[in-house]
């Protein structure tokens, strides 16, 4: 006996059990996958504040043996420490930045995909909530270290997707709104609003912070 055969043997119930025990476990185990991505990305995160916890302390040391020389002993190789020890402190606060930024990009660029065709985005619109959070705390947390130019250009860039956010999430309660009834001209200006947000200013802003840390990072490579 073939298995096309059992498979027509078995009762319409019993069918629909199989099936949907067989998507449950299709949905245990994507969710186990992302439990350990984060898993990993919240290890190095933690990694990268310890090593800037310490820098920080180095620093405020050496500024108080700088604060406690008579004026104008300062020695340029300790001069040469100080600056030092502030790039590596600023590196390293956006080794920690830059990864939230670009997975908010990331995640909200998938939910916003999901949303325009109509597909199922309830977990992919909060993923994409959870992640401007994360860039947000993050950036937060790393400002006494960033450039004037790259915490304003970060900032915008968050503001720019949180908008994006919210006008996905618009569209979505209006569809709702509606009974999930057609809507051309709704989608149209959910479109014309994600492409401007999204893929135009988003999109900018995100280049020019990742020449702004580049600048910052590699011009003394």
């Amino acid at each position: 006996m073939d298995a096309g055969q059992l498979w027509t043997m078995l009762p319409p119930h019993n069918l629909s059990l199989l099936v949907a025990a067989g998507a449950s476990l299709l949905a245990l185990v994507a969710l186990l996958i992302l439990l350990i991505s984060r898993r990993r990305n919240q290890h190095q995160i933690t990694t990268l504040k310890q090593r800037i916890d310490s820098l920080w302390r180095e620093v405020d040391d050496m500024r108080v043996v700088d604060f406690n020389q008579p004026l104008g002993g300062k020695a340029p190789d300790q001069a040469a420490a100080l600056e030092q020890e502030r790039y590596r402190a600023e590196k390293a606060a956006y080794d920690l930045i830059w990864p939230t930024i670009w997975q908010l990009h990331d995640h909200l660029g998938v939910f916003l995909r999901a949303v325009e065709a109509g597909d199922s985005a309830n977990e992919l619109r909060l993923e994409a909530r959870q992640a401007a959070i994360e860039a947000r705390t993050q950036l937060n947390q790393s400002r006494p270290f960033c450039s004037e130019t790259v915490e304003n250009l970060a900032s915008r860039l968050i503001d720019t997707e949180i908008k994006a956010h919210l006008a996905a999430c618009e569209h979505l309660d209006k569809k709702k709104e509606l009974a999930n009834a057609p809507d051309s001209q709704n989608l149209r200006e959910f479109q014309d609003k994600c492409h401007t947000l999204h893929n135009a200013e988003a999109r900018e802003l995100l280049n020019q912070l990742a020449s702004s840390i580049r600048h910052r990072t590699l011009r003394d490579g």
